[in-house]
C-alpha cells in the first residue's frame, strides 16, 4: 500500500497499517478484496492505494491470525468472489490498534504544530 502523493514522492505504510485498514473496513460489514481495497481508497480522499500485491497477502495473514473469516459468494456483479468478514478476535484488535493509532497520531500532531508561546 501506498500514499499517492506523486510518482516520485510515494510513501510505504508503517506496516500493520494496511492490516487496521482492513479490519475497519470490515467493521461495517462484510466485502470482497476488490470492494475492500476500493474503499480504503475512497475514504481516503484516494489518498491511500491499495494494490493487489499487498492486499491479498494481508487478507491471508488476517485469514490465518484469526482476525477475520472468509466464505465464497457472488458479487455485486455476478462474479465468483471471496466475501470477508470480521471476527470477534479481529473487532478486540481492531479496537486496540485504533486506540494505538489515534494516540500516536495526536502525538504526532503536537510535535508538528507550531510550539506555544511561552511566558519567561
Amino acid at each position: 500500500m501506498s500514499t499517492r502523493e506523486g510518482a516520485d514522492d510515494q510513501l510505504e505504510l508503517m506496516q500493520g497499517t494496511l492490516d487496521m485498514l482492513i479490519l475497519q473496513t470490515l467493521a461495517f460489514g462484510r466485502a470482497h478484496g476488490h470492494a475492500i481495497a476500493c474503499s480504503i481508497e475512497r475514504r481516503s480522499d484516494e489518498v491511500l492505494q491499495v494494490g493487489h500485491g499487498s492486499l491479498y497477502p494481508a487478507l491471508q495473514r488476517l485469514l490465518k491470525l484469526g482476525m477475520i473469516a472468509a466464505e465464497d459468494g457472488v458479487s455485486e456483479n455476478n462474479r465468483r468472489a471471496r466475501f470477508y468478514r470480521l471476527t470477534a478476535k479481529g473487532r478486540r484488535r481492531l479496537s486496540a490498534e485504533a486506540s494505538k493509532w489515534q494516540k500516536l497520531s495526536r502525538a504526532i500532531a503536537r510535535i508538528l504544530s507550531p510550539p506555544a508561546e511561552e511566558n519567561s
